[in-house]
């Protein structure tokens, strides 16, 4: 799951959220720097992309996207998913997209002194783009795939996988459907073990 799902599944624990944020550019044991709230939501981001990448209907909607987009699947999934969340967003939370993309980004703000490098720069480029609300909107997400394409080592398709994503897009909404409310299910049963506030 990309940014916006990894927010929403950390509840309402400003912590946990951070650490949700955090996920994808802290490397190693969290506790080693970080409050334990906050190394708590590190530990949620990573639970989560494990059960992720095993569940069943994930495997499916990968499976769907052929070669030379399989190898990218997850990446592709990934935003493609917060795309899906974010046009329906209203069906999984009560605070409104708007709003809990910019409580979002000021809680990264609040943070700003802490923040490791790459997501100091993922903030400024979340401000200037109204991430993760934007992810609604299908060009924005052609834009962030091709933005992730461009910081791969190696040649990849990822700039021209909008149309794929688009062409399958009824499929791919069918496996989120029913992949989704397992996976909130059980964000809120980590979070419950650990004393978090469910979504």
């Amino acid at each position: 799951m990309n940014h916006l799902a990894h927010a929403l599944l950390a509840g309402n624990d400003e912590a946990l959220r951070l650490g949700g944020m955090l996920g994808d550019f802290v490397r190693g044991a969290p506790e080693a720097g970080w409050p334990a709230g906050v190394a708590a939501g590190i530990r949620l981001h990573r639970a989560i992309d494990a059960y992720t990448d095993a569940h069943p209907q994930v495997l499916a909607a990968k499976a769907r996207l052929e070669p030379p987009f399989r190898r990218y699947a997850g990446i592709l999934l990934d935003v493609w998913f917060d795309h899906l969340l974010a046009r329906d967003f209203d069906r999984w939370s009560s605070t409104p997209l708007d709003a809990f993309s910019g409580g979002l980004r000021q809680l990264l703000v609040d943070h700003r002194a802490s923040l490791p490098p790459g997501l100091a720069r993922f903030l400024a480029y979340m401000q200037v783009n109204d991430l993760p609300a934007t992810y609604a909107r299908p060009e924005v997400v052609g834009r962030a795939l091709a933005g992730i394409g461009q910081r791969l080592r190696r040649d990849n398709p990822l700039a021209d996988a909008l149309p794929v994503l688009q062409a399958n897009a009824l499929v791919l909404a069918g496996h989120f459907e029913a992949f989704f409310p397992d996976l909130l299910d059980f964000s809120r049963d980590w979070t419950g073990r650990r004393g978090g506030e469910a979504p």
